[in-house]
């Protein structure tokens, strides 16, 4: 008994002593503030331009299979480069489709993991993206080499094969609505829509393509240092 009532008249003491030692004009940095000033976050939309490190196939890819790409455009977030050149992006394909008569091959993919130059690594979700406006016009990469996304941004998009080169194999992801269109477009490359229609084409897309990936969720990163 004589020792939980020592105890309580310790804790009353320094309950009392605590704010007086802090009367010197000193007020203690909260320590939530701290650790926001010590992260920097990337939000939902951040397009990150890549280059593909491995080529993708609808031949022979497989649904689960990993590739990587290399980030070849700094992520700007304010004054602070989140993520430089150099970085590595691990994807994930999910779905795959073979060319067959009057259907060209698919390929869909997600981004799942960032890693920095440093080594370390980050859970992230991520959404193949084209990295021109639908008005055709390559988007605009800032003076801090920041890449100008924005909402428009599509989510729903997929590798589809077609003659038309590597700047065309991204297209609307089926039942999208606008699929078709991308196919005529893509079909061009080989004279007409009607081709494509007449003998589906395989998705190739090799090794350095560049392509796009925005963010489906906010990355918190550390702050560079």
């Amino acid at each position: 008994m004589r020792h939980l009532v020592a105890l309580g008249l310790l804790t009353i003491f320094a309950l009392l002593v605590g704010p007086l030692a802090l009367s010197g004009g000193e007020t203690p940095r909260p320590l939530r503030i701290a650790a926001e000033q010590e992260s920097v976050r990337v939000p939902v939309d951040t397009l990150f331009r890549l280059r593909l490190r491995q080529g993708l196939s609808s031949r022979t890819a497989q649904k689960g299979d990993i590739f990587t790409a290399e980030v070849i455009a700094p992520v700007v977030v304010g004054d602070v480069v989140a993520v430089p050149v150099g970085s590595l992006v691990t994807g994930r394909v999910t779905s795959v489709t073979r060319a067959a008569r009057r259907r060209s091959g698919t390929i869909a993919v997600s981004f799942e993991e960032l890693q920095l130059p440093s080594g370390r690594k980050y859970k992230i979700y991520g959404s193949l993206a084209s990295l021109e406006t639908p008005e055709g016009e390559k988007r605009q990469v800032g003076e801090e080499g920041e890449v100008k996304g924005g909402s428009s941004i599509k989510r729903d998009v997929v590798f589809i094969g077609g003659g038309a080169g590597v700047g065309a194999v991204i297209g609307a992801a089926a039942g999208g609505g606008k699929g078709a269109g991308v196919g005529a477009a893509v079909g061009a490359g080989l004279g007409t829509a009607a081709a494509l229609l007449r003998k589906g084409t395989e998705v190739e897309v090799p090794s350095g393509t560049e392509i796009g990936m925005v963010l489906d969720r906010e990355l918190i990163l550390p702050r560079p240092r």
